[in-house]
């Protein structure tokens, strides 16, 4: 913040307002369509994030249980995932339209990948005695999958999240400067087309202050999932 109020008193240019020009202007963001941007793109890392973890989760486990599954995805995942996600949107936008489709699709692209494998190593992992004394005590299938395999991989797909979640959403920014007109990434660079350069920053700022809240989210969740972990 200091840096930033030096360099603005340095420059003396409306292209780098001052910090305190930029929070006083906040508010006003949200008496316009502020809380609109922040509801749409909320909704697609929402739902992005919802079935890139399940279907990561799922696939995962599959490639780590079944030996057929994990010599099918392991070279289709290693093939595809260095691919940069950005040269994929056109086709996305192709095949999913120019709606909130094609952008959670891309978000599901950089984390399902990344879930699966963390889930497949953390399956991959589990010493096979562990099963053999719940075998041993009549459990079945559900009872071994939720006292075993569950604790096993759920730091994983917790880990995957957090670590594609900063990627996603520099992902949605992107993807919303294509075919709306609401969502954090198209107000940011509507400001700085119309070169409102205190509410462009302030877009950047409550963007950060967004992905913060879900960094913590995830932190909860882990807390409150992987009770195990917490000595």
């Amino acid at each position: 913040m200091g840096v930033w109020w030096l360099a603005s008193l340095i420059l003396q240019k409306t292209l780098l307002p001052s910090p305190w020009t930029v929070f006083v202007n906040i508010p006003s963001l949200f008496q316009k369509e502020m809380g609109l941007h922040i509801q749409v793109s909320g909704y697609r890392i929402f739902l992005g994030m919802l079935y890139a973890l399940s279907g990561g989760f799922i696939l995962g486990l599959l490639m780590g249980s079944l030996p057929k599954w994990r010599y099918f995805f392991d070279p289709l995942i290693y093939l595809t995932y260095p691919i940069p996600k950005m040269a994929l949107l056109p086709i996305v936008m192709l095949l999913g339209g120019l709606g909130d489709s094609s952008k959670i699709m891309m978000i599901v692209l950089i984390v399902l990948p990344q879930v699966a494998i963390s889930v497949r190593d953390a399956v991959r992992q589990i010493p096979e005695n562990n099963y053999d004394v719940y075998r041993a005590l009549k459990a079945n299938k559900w009872q071994q999958f939720c006292q075993i395999t569950l604790p096993a991989t759920l730091p994983g797909v917790l880990s995957g999240a957090r670590i594609s979640l900063g990627t996603a959403i520099s992902i949605l920014f992107f993807t919303e400067n294509y075919g709306t007109q609401y969502g954090m990434g198209y107000f940011i660079m509507d400001s700085w087309t119309r070169m409102d350069y205190p509410a462009m920053y302030g877009g950047i700022l409550i963007l950060s202050s967004f992905g913060l809240v879900l960094f913590l989210l995830l932190d909860l969740l882990s807390f409150w999932l992987c009770k195990w972990q917490r000595d």
